[in-house]
């Protein structure tokens, strides 16, 4: 009986070792990578083992017919197989995907430097806009160190990429800026309305850029203002222009900013040397309000006005006059405001709402003729993004731009009274898809309807980026862009249609230990620009959209802020090869904003037992074209290249004291922006001309920010840290 017991549990063990299946198999990731340590198991069951260094891993199981095999590694997909266990060998091949992880995701950079915001497409920061040397605290002079970019010292406005500045677009936590620029006379530089300290964010995008934006043939500007501060706030300017308050006031869930600023440059003009002759020297009083307020857990209003009244007057010599001097005397008021609401509406629905209004008024006086030029403007949106989940997201909207221009002219002989009022129609929509966590893709399309000119035009957007390794990847865009032509033109005619560049971009770029490397290829394809027949400016007929060009280029991008020890610097490069046929164009040719080569090194500087923060930029563009009608080529002047050598010194007296310093063009190179002619020829048949030069050959300011709080440790600085 014992005998006959035993032989029963060995044939039962027997019969239970013949029954075992065995499970074994290889863990590679998607390039074929052995990954040891993947756990692979049995559904629900203990049985299971882990994958050795090579990958493979191997294991018994007394369980039975259909199973499910499961293998998990982190950073991996999970890998789920149906199994049929019948006592055999079983051989699985598991290929494991990344898991998708839309923080460490790639992003798409084809055109688009981002300020203030944490993905790794991080060029620039907002402290950058305030304390690069040569900004002068300018948003817009900040920009010009930054590849794509060319300097018009005549100017101060944003020529991108062989486009003209009028092709530029500003838009403040969503919402359009009518009028971004001060007012100020021909062949004088202007500035940005805006104080950059109020901006915690910033993308620049300077082609191929989303759906959301048109009515910009190159490039449009986003500006983020700041987040909710955390505590009272009192800050006070002193400078050798100006002076400037600006006070906080915090509660449980909104704030409040007031801000007033004065500026007289007369003072300054009386000792430092000027090329121009001022009757009245430029004199500005501004004042701001600033309210945010938390509608919920998620969302955020906004609510920003800014009223400014200028004036100026400089005698300049009229060459249509013999040369006599005349005094032209310009004053500026300029109203805008803007809201804006963002919240989540759930898990997966987030909405954007903003609306903005622009009221600007300049009256000016030059010999015996009076000009009032008004732009009254309004701008709502409204747009709404749904996530269907970390892979897919969908954005869609639209807005609408409403513009009345106006301009009275009164001669002794002659009184016209022109303008134009339109309405633009706007819808967008746009996906993002990402096939992994290395390829996105981002499609979408746009819709613009102007009832003035009678004309629709849809607009496709197409951008993809992928990563190739975890510290670098290649971007590319492509688009149609439309614009309505300039004021100027509108307010004559309404039989030409809107303008369009198509622009094709491709960039590279490597960003890994505070370095960060971009190349930028691109191609923009002009169509339907307006162009004038030689009729009377006043006719209709005198326009039609005959126009074409053409811009491509290069731009290159380093940033290092590791190799030197408390230092940070970049080196920007752009070249560009462009030409148009447009408005009073006899030919293709050159235009004259455009530089080939423009280039831009700047170096900052901590100096700890100083306590100070230095900066250096050096900026060099090559000689533009400008028009001489006294030769038979047209556009076939050189004026001077543009160069400046500009430092700045930050002195933290106290944790809430700053005082500061800056020179531009401290080499003191000559500067001059081509020659301006007289309308018409002399008696010897000779058009006389004289130089554009800058306003002055340096700039000098000096200031002291004092900032007051309860724990007395912050200072302006921190606004947009």
């Amino acid at each position: 009986m014992k005998r006959t017991a035993i032989s029963i549990i060995s044939l039962l063990i027997c019969l239970n070792a013949f029954s075992q299946t065995v499970i074994t198999g290889r863990v590679t990731e998607e390039k074929g990578e052995q990954l040891p340590g993947a756990n692979a198991y049995l559904q629900g069951t203990y049985d299971g083992a882990s994958s050795g260094e090579n990958g493979v891993f191997k294991f018994k199981t007394a369980k039975s017919g259909r199973q499910v095999l499961k293998v998990e590694f982190m950073g991996y997909e999970p890998f789920i197989q149906n199994l049929d266990l019948k006592g055999d060998t079983i051989r699985v091949n598991v290929k494991l995907k990344e898991a998708f992880n839309q923080l460490n995701a790639v992003t798409i950079t084809a055109g688009t430097f981002e300020a203030g915001d944490k993905k790794q497409a991080v060029t620039i920061t907002p402290r950058d806009m305030v304390t690069t040397a040569g900004a002068v605290g300018d948003v817009y002079g900040a920009l010009q160190s930054l590849p794509g970019t060319t300097i018009n010292g005549e100017s101060g406005r944003l020529f991108v990429k062989g486009g003209d500045s009028e092709e530029s677009q500003t838009y403040i936590d969503g919402s359009l800026v009518a009028v971004p620029y001060n007012s100020s006379a021909p062949n004088l530089k202007t500035r940005g309305r805006f104080n950059p300290f109020m901006f915690k964010g910033t993308i620049f995008s300077t082609g191929g850029y989303s759906a959301e934006y048109g009515q910009a043939l190159s490039s449009v500007l986003l500006l983020t203002t700041n987040d909710m501060p955390e505590e009272d706030q009192l800050d006070l300017s002193f400078l050798s222009i100006g002076v400037e308050a600006s006070g906080t006031k915090k509660w449980k869930n909104g704030a409040v900013t007031g801000t007033v600023s004065y500026n007289n440059l007369g003072p300054y003009m009386s000792l430092a040397p000027q090329n121009y002759d001022w009757v009245k020297a430029p004199e500005s009083a501004t004042g701001e309000l600033s309210l945010m307020q938390k509608t919920s857990k998620t969302g955020v209003f906004k609510f920003y006005s800014n009223f400014e009244n200028s004036r100026f007057s400089i005698s300049q010599k009229s060459l249509d006059l013999g040369g006599t001097m005349i005094d032209y005397n310009l004053a500026n008021k300029n109203q805008y405001m803007n809201a804006s609401w963002n919240d989540k509406l759930g898990e997966k629905w987030a909405v954007n709402a903003a609306g903005s209004y622009t009221n600007s008024k300049d009256d000016i006086h030059f010999d015996q003729t009076k000009v009032a030029k008004r732009i009254e403007a309004s701008y709502l949106k409204n747009a709404y993004s749904y996530h269907f989940s970390d892979k897919l997201s969908v954005k869609f909207g639209g807005d609408f731009f409403a513009k009345t221009f106006t301009q009275d002219v009164v001669m002794p002989n002659e009184i016209h009274n022109n303008s134009f009022t339109e309405h633009t129609f706007s819808g967008f929509t746009e996906a993002q898809v990402y096939a992994s966590s290395k390829f996105v893709t981002r499609i979408g399309g746009r819709i613009e309807y102007s009832d003035y000119l009678k004309s629709f035009r849809f607009s496709p957007r197409v951008s993809t980026a992928y990563k190739i390794t975890d510290n670098s990847q290649f971007s590319a865009a492509y688009g149609w862009f439309f614009q309505n032509p300039v004021d100027n033109y509108l307010l004559y005619s309404n039989r030409i249609t809107p303008e369009r560049a198509d622009h094709y971009t491709f960039s590279f770029q490597s960003s890994a230990n505070s370095r960060t490397l971009r190349i930028e290829l691109y191609y923009k394809d002009y169509k339907d620009l307006v162009k004038m027949n030689g009729g009377e400016f006043y006719l209709p007929t005198s326009y039609n959209n005959l126009g074409k060009g053409y811009a491509k280029g290069l731009d290159l991008f380093l940033r290092d802020k590791e190799s030197i020890k408390n230092g940070d610097y970049w080196i920007s490069y752009s070249y560009v090869d462009t030409k148009r046929d447009y408005r009073n164009f006899p030919v293709e040719a050159i235009p004259t904003f455009a530089s080939k080569h423009n280039l831009s090194v700047v170096y900052k500087h901590w100096f700890g037992s100083l306590r100070s923060y230095a900066g250096v930029n050096f900026r060099y563009s090559s000689p533009r074209v400008y028009n001489d009608p006294n030769s038979q080529v047209f556009n076939g002047e050189k004026m001077l290249p543009y160069r400046s050598l500009d430092v700045s010194w930050s002195f933290l007296y106290r944790q809430n004291i700053i005082f500061y310093g800056a020179v531009t063009n401290i080499a003191g190179f000559k500067n001059e922006f081509g020659r301006s002619y007289s309308s018409s020829p002399d008696a010897s048949g000779i058009y006389q001309s004289t130089a554009i030069q800058p306003g002055s050959n340096q700039f000098y300011v000096l200031g002291c920010f004092i900032t007051l709080t309860r724990k007395g440790n912050a200072n302006q600085l921190d606004k947009i840290e």
